[in-house]
This record gives C-alpha cells, sequence and structure tokens, in this order.
C-alpha cells in the first residue's frame, strides 16, 4: 500500500528512542522529511544518521528542543518550515511516565509530567496549527496511553495527562476538520524498548534492573495476545494514520496493546 508519505515533512517529538525512534524510521523509509524534535540535539542525532542511510528519498535532521517552553516549540517549527518549506504532520509523543502512588505525588512532580505530557502537545499543536489551516491540510498524531482510558495503577498523574490528551484531540479535530486537518490518538501498552531503542532520551533510562525477564513475562500475560508491544507495532498504527490512507479517519482513538484495552 501506498501511504503517499513521500516528501512529506514530519516532526516527531521525543522521536530518539523507543516508540519514536521507530516511528522516525518507519516514516523515513517511506520517503518523508522528519524532523526529530529531542531535548538534547545528542539524543537523536543516531536516530537521524541511520534514517538517512536509508536513502529512500527523504532528509533527517534533529532540532534541539524543549516541548514544554512555548518560544522553543515555536523556534522549531520556524526552523523546520524554512528549510523543508511546510509541516504535514506532526506526531506529539515526547513523553515521560513516573510510577508512584498518588498520595506519594507532590506538586513537583505534577507540574513535571503535565509540562510534557500535556502542555507539550498544547505547545506543539498550537505551533503547527495555524500553518496547516493556511495550507488547508495537516495530520496530527498524539501518543496516548492506555492509562488514560482506563486508569493504571501508580499512573494517575501520567494517566491524567493522557486522557486530557485524549479529549484535546477530538475538541481540536472537531475545530479544525473544516480545513482539511485530521487528529487522531495512538495508544500504546507496555512497549518497553531494547538494545538501540533505549535512547538516552527514553523515559525508560535508568529502569533495566527492574524490567527483567521474569518481570516482563509476568506482565505479558495481562494482554490477550500474550506478548508486550514492541516499538514497531505502535509506530506501524501512527504512521497509517497520518497518511493519505486514513484521510477520512479523525477524532479517533487507537490502542495499540494487544487488547490490553478494549473499549
Amino acid at each position: 500500500m501506498d501511504l503517499g508519505l513521500a516528501g512529506k515533512t514530519v516532526i516527531v517529538t521525543g522521536g530518539g528512542s523507543n516508540i519514536g525512534r521507530a516511528t522516525s524510521l518507519t516514516f523515513a523509509k517511506e520517503g518523508a522529511n522528519v524532523i526529530i524534535a529531542e531535548l538534547k540535539a545528542a539524543f537523536g542525532e543516531k536516530v537521524a544518521s541511520e534514517a538517512n542511510a536509508l536513502k529512500a528519498g527523504g532528509r533527517t535532521v534533529v532540532i534541539e528542543t524543549d516541548v514544554a517552553k512555548m518560544d522553543a516549540v515555536e523556534a522549531m517549527v520556524n526552523k523546520t518550515i524554512e528549510k523543508f518549506g511546510k509541516v504535514d504532520i506532526l506526531v506529539n509523543n515526547a513523553g515521560l511516565g513516573t510510577e508512584i502512588l498518588f498520595v506519594d505525588t507532590t506538586p513537583d512532580i505534577w507540574d513535571k509530567t503535565i509540562d510534557i505530557n500535556y502542555k507539550g502537545v498544547l505547545n506543539c499543536t498550537k505551533a503547527v496549527l495555524l500553518h496547516m489551516i493556511e495550507q488547508k491540510s495537516g495530520a496530527i498524531v498524539n501518543l496516548g496511553s492506555d492509562a488514560g482510558r482506563m486508569g493504571e495503577f501508580r499512573e494517575s498523574v501520567y494517566g491524567g495527562c493522557k486522557g486530557a490528551v485524549i479529549a484535546f484531540t477530538k475538541a481540536v479535530a472537531r475545530e479544525t476538520g473544516r480545513y482539511g486537518i485530521r487528529l487522531n490518538v495512538v495508544c500504546p501498552g507496555l512497549t518497553v524498548p531494547t538494545g538501540e531503542e533505549l535512547g538516552e532520551g527514553s523515559m525508560f533510562k535508568g529502569t533495566e534492573s527492574y524490567l527483567t525477564p521474569e518481570n516482563l513475562a509476568q506482565a505479558a500475560k495481562n494482554y490477550p495476545l500474550r506478548r508486550l508491544g514492541k516499538a514497531q507495532d505502535v509506530a506501524n498504527a501512527v504512521v497509517f494514520l497520518a497518511s493519505d490512507s486514513a484521510s477520512f479517519i479523525t477524532g479517533q482513538t487507537l490502542s495499540a496493546s494487544g487488547g490490553y484495552t478494549m473499549m
């Protein structure tokens, strides 16, 4: 299937590891120009090199961006337009998760979690939207989480942010559909990076001792398909929803999580 992505310009926030890495590389394989927006440029340089080595017709570059800061996001979008002339697709992938009981959280944890997982989505969406309205086309795919659809133990604040992302996506999809702009959400389940997928900017960095084969095997029993998700499983859903093949799909939430959540 031709997804019609060749020559498109795509921004992937947090594109240097795990789901973001797989998403960036999949867009690159389709011939798209990819901007990896990472907190530190070094987090995305290896992925950019991998993408450009594919020689699939597009270019991949890294732009250092703190998605929690509107001025940094606007600068990234302006650089993207200067370099490629347009923004066709935005993937709001950057995220931060903290597993902790709500009674043990603090306002500092709330602020940090909300800044990345929710305000980051608001900032990036606002920064591209006027451009997409002017060109009367665009696709935005936001990474949610099954924690935002059903609630999850020790993920109250994170899940709250992802629930907000889902509602926000639907609202903006209604507001901007008249301009040919589509917004959808992909909700992963537990998607643990391995090997090169575990980039320096990954929220899983430092948790390797907990993610033992035994613990992961136990977690997989909660999934009807009896396995945990791979980054590519989620990236495939993201890229499809961003593509012309999904041109009549908007305002939807898709769980790419092996049946963990069934809505």
